[in-house]
């Protein structure tokens, strides 16, 4: 365990990931919001959760898995992507299983991401970018203390001809 909160934890990716990450990476209805256009194969994931080294400072990225303190399960994942020790920033990603929606892991994820973000690498900020259209993820991001800064016009191709917008979403740390 990396990280505990009080119903779930945060924690490295291990081998036995691989068959979860192989069945969440290729679901293709989750791409048009992870940038993913190409299924990844079992080689490639057992190749990544195998890897003995994950620093976010060498590889500018983190993989957490997230597990419910009361069933032990993975409920989902939270990435750590764009990090930029210079200017103090990353990127937030995070999924969680449509089955253990609603329950506040994701809210609670986010809180536990922000410590550490904040408090153990010492960011300025964290942001995520967010489609218009998820409105469940702009309400979270916004109840996790994120503020909407700025709206990318025609940022996601959804279509032959069709775009979506992305709102670019901040996290700013402040020091009292």
């Amino acid at each position: 365990m990396f990280m505990s909160g009080d119903h779930i934890e945060l924690r490295a990716v291990e081998p036995s990931d691989a068959q979860l990450l192989f069945s969440w990476e290729n679901n293709q209805a989750l791409w048009p919001v992870s940038f993913t256009q190409v299924p990844f194969s079992r080689f490639i994931l057992e190749e990544f959760v195998n890897a003995a080294y994950q620093d976010i400072y060498t590889n500018k990225q983190l993989r957490l898995m997230v597990d419910s303190k009361e069933t032990h399960k993975t409920i989902g994942i939270v990435d750590l992507f764009e990090f930029d020790p210079q200017h103090a920033r990353c990127g937030v990603g995070i999924y969680i299983h449509e089955s253990f929606r609603g329950k506040g892991s994701a809210q609670e994820c986010i809180k536990l991401v922000k410590d550490y973000c904040f408090g153990t690498l010492h960011l300025k900020q964290i942001f995520a970018h967010v489609n218009q259209s998820n409105t469940a993820s702009l309400g979270l991001f916004e109840k996790c203390g994120f503020e909407k800064s700025g709206l990318k016009k025609c940022w996601h191709k959804t279509g032959l001809n069709s775009y979506e917008d992305v709102w670019f979403l901040q996290c700013i740390h402040s020091v009292d």
